[in-house]
């Protein structure tokens, strides 16, 4: 417990602080690594040279123009994604409960494919698209999760079933398009950081900039509701006012995320629950979620880069792949603790 000037106090959990700390620095020598990856390879010292402004010119192109927005968006896309899981499922009290399996991916993409093959939309068309249909998406399941409020076990379900819907309008939408289009529809859909600049990175950055302090603002009221409604409205907390704030938060975290990479698969499922299992400490862990979701990304970004030799994955792949193993990992050892 930290006190400032005998009025204010703070509760600090060391274990905490050092995983964020760990978390922060991986994602960090990660990103320097990654961004010296390519076919002009570069070592770690000379990429820390030209970010700190003294590297050679023809370096500080490939770095500052090429490689480091992509890097950006994938420590932005990871930070959102984790940030926005850790809500949601701090919200529904549900494991289960992130953007992946609520549907708001889903609908993201049909949002982005909408633009794809019934307007054949340029970049800036395709990432409006996701958005929005991000948007609209979180709308329709708050609204019909409602009643008397939003509820854990109905938010989850009604998601669900909103998924099933969207999945069905993609696969309609890639049946009614073309080979080009329905071939650059896949490959958004796979999710991706390939070929982004600095137009993904400006948009991502003011959002969380925005979002991030708003949502640790009601840190303490959604950690109020963990212990109940009736026990949070006892202690001043307006339950509904925080769930509307805080969901809004992550839909808007979530759909821009999707719209900068395409759905990345399971980053804001697992993020969390590994924040919780390394910080052991209980709560939303919305820092640690945050930090893990951008180290999980900016390494599977470069596992996709070196880990298949010349074949260079998406990190949609990746994510998918490393999320279906944990999950597998994770339904076995609930198993083996008699919790399934």
């Amino acid at each position: 417990m930290l006190r400032i000037g005998g009025r204010v106090s703070l509760r600090i959990r060391v274990r905490a602080v050092a995983v964020v700390a760990v978390l922060a620095l991986v994602a960090l020598a990660t990103a320097v690594v990654l961004i010296g990856t390519g076919d002009f390879p570069m070592s770690f010292t000379d990429v820390l040279t030209v970010l700190f402004g003294s590297g050679h010119p023809a370096d500080e192109l490939i770095v500052r123009e090429l490689r480091l927005p992509r890097v950006l968006v994938g420590l932005l896309v990871g930070a959102a994604l984790g940030l926005a899981g850790a809500l949601f499922q701090a919200v529904s009290r549900n494991p289960l409960g992130s953007p992946d399996i609520l549907g708001l991916g889903q609908g993201a993409t049909a949002g982005a494919l909408t633009m794809i093959v019934l307007f054949s939309g340029s970049a800036a068309a395709v990432t409006a698209g996701a958005l929005v249909g991000g948007l609209v998406t979180g709308t329709a399941i708050y609204l019909l999760a409602w009643k008397r409020g939003v509820h854990g076990y109905r938010l989850v379900l009604v998601g669900i079933g909103v998924s099933a819907v969207m999945t069905a309008v993609n696969s309609y939408l890639i049946t009614k398009a073309d080979m080009v289009d329905a071939a650059r529809a896949v490959v958004w859909m796979t999710g991706s950081l390939s070929g982004r600049d600095w137009a993904q990175v400006w948009p991502l950055l003011a959002l969380c900039l925005v979002l991030v302090p708003l949502v640790l603002a009601n840190e303490r009221g959604l950690r109020m509701t963990e212990m109940g409604d009736d026990a949070a409205y006892a202690l001043g907390v307006r339950v509904e006012r925080v769930r509307l704030v805080l969901l809004g938060c992550a839909v808007l975290l979530a759909s821009a995320a999707t719209a900068a990479a395409g759905p990345v698969a399971f980053v804001a499922l697992t993020a969390p629950q590994l924040a919780r299992r390394l910080t052991r400490t209980p709560g939303p862990n919305l820092v640690p979620s945050m930090t893990m979701g951008a180290a999980l990304l900016i390494v599977a970004d470069l596992l996709s880069q070196r880990a298949f030799g010349s074949d260079q994955l998406p990190v949609g792949v990746v994510t998918g792949a490393l999320g279906g193993l944990y999950l597998l990992w994770l339904l076995v050892s609930e198993r083996k603790a008699g919790r399934v």
